[in-house]
């Protein structure tokens, strides 16, 4: 079968943008040359008019040169040249379209941290575009007192725009953390993640997050900028960009600078604060083990590859899920992620679990025991009263497979790692899925073999995402009553009765649950309103006040009393079906116009907003960040090509795994990056709202 990365054009092999990248070095080469293209086909040409074209030269915008800011780049080449490069059909650095979703490259100045502040203060009050003579892409701004490089990529274009992304690698000889650290990814994703952890504490304390001016009002020609912003952490340890351990025990630190303006003109004594006080503080306060507290670093390490290591045990031990005695599973409230605490009128109820469910791990690491309820493969029912805890144990579960920071609550509340949660989604597009396992005989003839519709029912939309997921390898399915289509999950016995099944396209989940478990596919069901899954289920346990009872065989007890659907369920004979992979046509990908992440839930994504409130395992924006550059990716690929979803996920999946979420990155030094699932990625391919975005894999 053909590889996705062998049908992809040259320019995007392996998701890699070594080429294109090549491409730019050149066009910026003749752009130094010749101090710019002129008009819009040249970059950013002269498309803001004759005002910019004589304040910065007649290049406009678009040229490297600025229109004669020329201070650390050297003297511009005459038009001679520029003509003759410009106009040599060989030459690699002729004019590209413009990409609106492709960062343009930065300049690569460089040298020694006192010249980079001797530049600065020669910036001071000049016009805002002077400030693209600090980037520095490559070389860097080389700090040898503090033991740290700086770089800087393309600045933004006035006080109003994105603000600066930098980077800085504080060298190992310097930061001095011990190798056991972070030996392996697991150590080094938890290091990472600490060190996010403070350097956005730090910020905050330091005040070094907020703007010059803000609250004190100023309008357009106050003072404005001169916060450095990083990557906000959750209560989930994730791989992310923001903070990285390189290989040889480098901490690379990825965060965003506004540049200080009043007006539009420079604050050169504002921007020597930041980048010789203030950063450097930062880098001696959160990025070198001699400063932290060496106890707390070990810690938290240990405790996630801890973590990690009960995940990656329960397929040995028969189980898809544990939760720890104690564990905090209430979180604060809907919009704050933290555990709930103890307070003068109520204590919060910590988990238990029943004896006979009880198994126990002894952690590598932490040289103690834990022991907590262990959920086995197969069919496992949530039952209870309403408000008694069914959907918090769901809730902890269905993030069981990112590891927590210590004192969250949920640390060691663990899932497995290729579970998906399971809803209805009215409304939602579907692109030729094969839901004849639970959809058939629709009226007038009306296929679902090959299903496609730009607003789903409850029941087809739920169908889908079942089909989907195990499309992509699920094998244990998360489902809650409350959010699931009645007539998709049930009929009783009167209604069957009214309702000839002949004339019912659906058959119930209930109906296809044994087979999935047959199959291998582990299903935990939250049910408070019907007992019928009695008869299916493998372990049933009650929630009563939060407090955990195992009470499997008083359920099988009342389904052996009273068999479901008058005995219908028992006799019924129903295999699953069929799972039809499918490919994703690379042109409904190309997003045509702009691309941004609006929320953790919404990309504007060219002229579609993509909805992804249905992925209910996104924990951050920073991953849906991620998962926009994938879908991007996605345009590259040829007309024709029989790549699966499950094959080009898996292919991105490897080289996420050896380089990093700089693989995705749309330009340089992005710290807004955290790792999404394949589950969550291919989530949010299967929701483009986009014609035949998807066909059949055809063998």
């Amino acid at each position: 079968s053909s590889c996705f990365f062998i049908r992809l054009r040259p320019s995007f092999l392996a998701f890699s943008l070594q080429s294109t990248t090549i491409k730019r070095q050149a066009v910026n080469n003749t752009m130094r040359r010749g101090g710019g293209y002129s008009g819009r086909s040249g970059g950013r040409g002269g498309g803001r008019g004759d005002y910019y074209k004589n304040k910065y030269g007649g290049g406009g915008r678009g040229g490297r040169g600025r229109g004669g800011y020329n201070v650390g780049r050297g003297s511009v080449a005459n038009d001679t040249d520029a003509n003759k490069s410009s106009s040599d059909p060989t030459a690699e650095s002729a004019p590209r379209a413009y990409d609106p979703n492709v960062p343009r490259p930065g300049g690569d100045n460089g040298g020694m941290h006192a010249d980079f502040i001797n530049l600065l203060r020669r910036l001071d009050h000049k016009q805002y575009p002077a400030y693209h003579d600090i980037e520095s892409s490559s070389k860097g701004w080389v700090n040898d007192l503090e033991g740290y490089t700086l770089y800087i990529g393309r600045a933004q274009s006035d006080p109003f725009a994105k603000p600066t992304r930098c980077r800085i690698v504080v060298k190992n000889e310097t930061a001095k953390f011990p190798p056991l650290s972070y030996q392996n990814k697991v150590r080094s994703v938890a290091l990472g993640d600490f060190l996010n952890r403070k350097f956005y504490e730090c910020c905050k304390e330091m005040g070094a997050d907020v703007s010059e001016g803000s609250g004190q009002g100023g309008g357009w020609s106050g003072p404005k900028g001169g916060d450095i912003d990083i990557t906000k952490p959750t209560q989930h340890v994730i791989e992310q960009s923001a903070v990285t351990i390189l290989k040889n025990g480098d901490v690379c630190a990825q965060f965003t600078v506004s540049l200080p303006a009043r007006g539009r003109s420079i604050l050169g004594h504002k921007a020597v604060q930041i980048f010789d006080q203030t950063l450097p503080q930062l880098v001696q306060k959160t990025l070198l083990y001699n400063s932290l507290d060496a106890s707390a670093v070990t810690r938290h390490v240990l405790n996630v590859e801890d973590q990690e290591w009960v995940r990656s045990n329960l397929e040995i031990r028969g189980l898809v899920a544990f939760i720890p005695d104690g564990a905090i599973l209430p979180r604060k409230s809907g919009a704050d992620d933290r555990p709930m605490e103890d307070d003068d009128n109520q204590k919060v109820v910590r988990f238990h679990s029943p004896d006979t469910l009880r198994v126990s791990f002894d952690l590598p690491n932490m040289g103690k025991t834990l022991a907590g309820i262990g959920i086995r493969k197969g069919i496992t029912l949530i039952v209870g009263g309403g408000f008694h805890g069914k959907s918090t144990i769901l809730s902890a579960l269905q993030v069981g497979m990112y590891n927590k920071i210590p004192g969250d609550g949920r640390e060691f509340c663990v899932c497995s790692a290729n579970a998906v949660k399971i809803r209805a989604e009215d409304g939602r597009s579907v692109s030729e899925v094969n839901i004849t396992p639970f959809i058939n005989n629709l009226p007038f003839g009306k296929k679902t073999d090959c299903f496609t519709t730009a607003d789903a029912s409850g029941s087809t939309s739920q169908a889908t995402n079942i089909m989907e997921s195990l499309e992509m390898g699920a094998k244990t399915l998360l489902i809650d009553e409350d959010t699931c289509a009645t007539n998709f999950m049930i009929r009783d016995d009167k209604m069957m009765e009214l309702v000839h099944k002949d004339k019912e396209p659906i058959t119930p989940f209930l109906y296809k649950i044994k087979t999935l478990a047959q199959n291998g596919i582990s299903v935990i069901l939250v049910v408070g309103s019907c007992g019928d899954f009695f008869d299916v289920g493998d372990t049933t346990i009650l929630m009563d006040s939060y407090s955990c009872v195992d009470v499997s065989a008083r359920a099988k007890q009342i389904a052996a009393a009273k068999a479901a659907n008058n005995g219908a369920l028992a006799a019924s004979k129903a295999t699953f079906g069929v799972v039809t992979p499918r490919c994703p046509v690379g042109v409904a990908f190309k997003p045509n116009s702009k691309v941004s992440v609006r929320s953790k839930n919404i990309i504007a994504y060219g002229d579609v907003e993509l909805d992804l409130s249905g992925l209910e395992q996104l924990v951050c924006k920073e991953q849906t960040n991620a998962i926009s550059l994938a879908l991007q990716r996605l345009g590259a690929l040829e007309p024709g090509s029989t790549a699966t979803i499950y094959q080009i996920l898996a292919q991105l999946n490897t080289i996420l795994d050896i380089d990093g979420l700089d693989a995705l990155s749309n330009g340089q030094f992005d710290g807004s990056l955290a790792r999404p699932r394949v589950f969550e990625i291919a989530g949010a391919m299967n929701r483009l709202r986009r014609d035949c975005s998807m066909v059949q894999h055809k063998p």
